[in-house]
């Protein structure tokens, strides 16, 4: 009886977990807005009506594993320039992320994409994201946007040679070719936000 017991806990377990890691999926996802440390404007996501889609990538100065990434998220907003519009968003509230240290990082990165200070947390609560590096692929459809991807960029932070399953842009290209999304709700690895 206690194993069944068990047993019945953990699948009741797993199955809040799916429900709790698959919510946003597929929903609308609200407007919003935040400064763009690279011309000190502020940026809205309602800015974006002719792109097919939108990459929010939520990213930091310091963590390691953003620096990873830093060579291949350049690949991608090169490959699709001019369809898939990116995003980087900075929410984390440590000193070492405002701002002005934004501003220097994103000369060192030369990515020509803004770059988010979201101080306030307002774009992170919109989305519900959770960590660095984590993505959010969104598809636009009757003036709105959809969530149509969320989680890892790829299944190797580290090793860019050995990724063998390259989720953000296989499912940029299932969003370009009006496919379903595959894999849509995968599990991103890297530093926790802290929330305010």
């Amino acid at each position: 009886m206690y194993w069944y017991i068990q047993y019945r806990m953990i699948k009741n377990f797993r199955f809040l977990l799916l429900i709790t890691t698959t919510t946003l999926f597929g929903q609308s996802v609200q407007d919003f807005s935040a400064l763009n440390v690279a011309d000190n404007k502020m940026v809205s996501l309602s800015n974006y009506q002719s792109c097919d889609g939108l990459v929010v990538l939520f990213t930091s100065n310091a963590c390691p594993y953003d620096n990873y990434y830093t060579d291949r998220i350049h690949s991608l907003i090169e490959k699709y320039k001019g369809r898939i519009q990116f995003l980087l968003v900075n929410s984390f509230i440590e000193p070492k992320e405002n701002a002005k240290a934004m501003s220097a990082q994103y000369n060192k990165w030369k990515l020509a994409v803004p770059y988010l200070a979201d101080k306030e947390q307002v774009v992170m609560d919109c989305l519900d994201a959770k960590k660095s590096s984590e993505v959010f692929l969104l598809k636009r459809q009757n003036g709105s946007y959809s969530i149509f991807y969320q989680g890892a960029i790829d299944d190797n932070p580290q090793v860019a040679s050995d990724v063998s399953k390259a989720y953000l842009q296989e499912n940029i290209e299932n969003l370009l070719a009006q496919r379903k999304a595959t894999d849509n709700n995968t599990r991103p690895v890297g530093c926790t936000i802290r929330k305010k």
